[in-house]
């Protein structure tokens, strides 16, 4: 099994997600980037399928754009078959 998660759907969904909760917030990159202490091209590259989150960056992601991040992995996992009861099986 490989570990690499860029370009899987699993990725795709969380850039998707992480994208409309900008958007939703009415946020442009820039401002993202402001609020993280970043500069835009990091808010863009991961926007964009170039770069990876680890689970430090996405938390903050996450409360910049007050997002519940224990709801976005449940809506990752659920839709990808990924919860505890499928692995079991």
């Amino acid at each position: 099994m490989s570990l690499k998660s860029l370009r899987t759907a699993e990725h795709a969904r969380l850039i998707a997600l992480l994208a409309a909760a900008r958007e939703k917030a009415g946020l442009t990159q820039q401002q993202l980037a402001d609020r993280l202490g970043k500069p835009q091209s990091f808010v863009a590259k991961y926007e964009g399928g170039e770069r990876r989150l680890d689970v430090v960056e996405f938390l903050a992601i996450a409360r910049a754009l007050d997002l519940d991040p224990a709801r976005a992995v449940k809506e990752i996992a659920g839709k990808y078959g990924t919860s505890k009861t499928s692995r079991q099986n």
